[in-house]
């Protein structure tokens, strides 16, 4: 089981970005979450196997068709037992 944390930023927000990416991560499996900040950016935490987590993670530099992604952060987040049960939608924070 692997943890990511990554911050997506370019033109993503108000394009479907979240919904999209919520597809995509339960299309692969991944559980974990998603939402908007408030400096334009999007931040997501997913977890699930390597390959899975390696595929969204390549679907974020593209995202939806009406995304531009400038950048992709991504970290590797050391487990503390917390385990996602599904892939869930935020708040903007």
């Amino acid at each position: 089981m692997v943890t990511c944390r990554l911050t997506i930023r370019g033109t993503v927000q108000g394009v479907g970005y979240r919904y999209a990416m919520r597809q995509q991560a339960a299309r692969l499996g991944v559980a974990g979450w998603v939402r908007n900040r408030a400096d334009g950016s999007v931040e997501a935490v997913i977890q699930g196997g390597p390959q899975a987590v390696e595929a969204l993670i390549a679907w974020a530099r593209t995202g939806p068709p009406a995304a531009y992604v400038r950048e992709v952060e991504f970290t590797a987040v050391a487990s503390q037992g917390e385990r996602y049960a599904a892939f869930e939608l935020r708040p903007t924070a």
